[in-house]
């Protein structure tokens, strides 16, 4: 006999709209949806709602936004519902007293293979570190971050030349199908899981700061290119532009690998051929699009229109 699920979604960026939109499709019922509370945004620091909440409310859905998952009206709230199912994408961690509540359990949709890149941001560090492959996981959620019993995985590969922002778009879309397969798995009652590993030698996928998002000119050009598009379009790695005895921060959001030996110490620039190179550790590498500091993104070949290149110029 099938099971007749009453699910509570959670979820806040655009990641999450997608297997939220295919959950309503698929002809679930969606008793209530929790987001993060709206926050201040833009110039104006006006009240921006989260893309979850948008599309709920576009669908007039049940919307809860609390900035406390543990206060007793939140929970009390949250047991009115009287879901069976909790599905999440994209949001903070639980507090056992959420993830416990419905009789089917919660589970996560993570972007990774678990137990590979556990942790905030699992698309980034795949490409950062080079992987060819990822993939999505869903998986019953427990009382540690990503760690649960594992029910359905799809992989996918990564291109050369894909950045954080496209392999986002891909996994989100294979995410939401595994969302939908994982719940035909538990309404008809087939769900089976597989218990992760236990160990800590797995890769993980720290939260992105400004050390970590810095480029080091030391180091070769492939990690340099690979710590690019793992952080384009955001937040966007990062240098120091020299010139002229001066000293702004830069955000390069795309290179090329050039297979050129590197004449010049890390950092060095030179324009040929109307292309912007930068010396690493062992190659040329070509900087395609940057972000000086008070200007917009733009391409490299725009900016060499308009800008002077001095003799010592250097990224650092």
């Amino acid at each position: 006999m099938k099971r007749k699920l009453r699910i509570v979604f959670m979820g806040t960026p655009d990641f999450a709209v997608e297997t939220l939109k295919s959950i309503l499709e698929a002809g679930h019922e969606v008793v209530g949806v929790i987001t993060a509370p709206d926050r201040p945004a833009g110039r104006g620091r006006k009240l921006q709602m989260p893309a979850v909440k948008k599309f709920a409310l576009s669908k007039d859905l049940n919307v809860l936004q609390p900035t406390n998952l543990k206060d007793p009206e939140f929970l009390e709230t949250l047991r009115s519902l009287q879901a069976n199912l909790q599905v999440v994408v994209a949001f903070r961690m639980l507090p056992e007293a959420v993830w416990a509540m419905p009789e089917y359990g919660t589970f996560n949709l993570h972007a990774s293979l678990l137990p590979e890149y556990r942790g905030a941001a699992p698309i980034n560090w795949a490409l950062i570190n080079g992987e060819t492959q990822t993939g999505v996981t869903t998986f019953f959620i427990d009382e540690k971050i990503d760690t649960g019993a594992v029910i359905l995985q799809e992989t996918t590969n990564i291109t050369p030349q894909m950045n954080a922002g496209e392999l986002h778009d891909h996994l989100m879309k294979i995410g939401a199908e595994l969302v939908i397969k994982t719940l035909n798995l538990i309404t008809s009652g087939a769900v089976s899981t597989q218990l992760q590993p236990k160990g800590d030698q797995e890769k993980k996928a720290y939260k992105l700061n400004k050390e970590n998002c810095k480029i080091n000119w030391e180091t070769s050009a492939e990690t340099i290119h690979n710590l690019v598009r793992g952080l384009s379009p955001y937040p966007g790695a990062w240098c120091h532009f020299e010139q002229d005895g001066k000293s702004a921060p830069v955000k390069i959001y795309a290179a090329a690998l050039t297979e050129k030996p590197a004449t010049a110490p890390a950092g060095s620039l030179k324009v040929e051929n109307k292309q912007l190179l930068a010396a690493t550790k062992d190659q040329w590498l070509e900087v395609l699009e940057l972000q000086l500091p008070g200007k917009k993104r733009m391409a490299v070949k725009d900016l060499l229109n308009g800008m002077q290149l001095n003799e010592g110029a250097m990224f650092s």
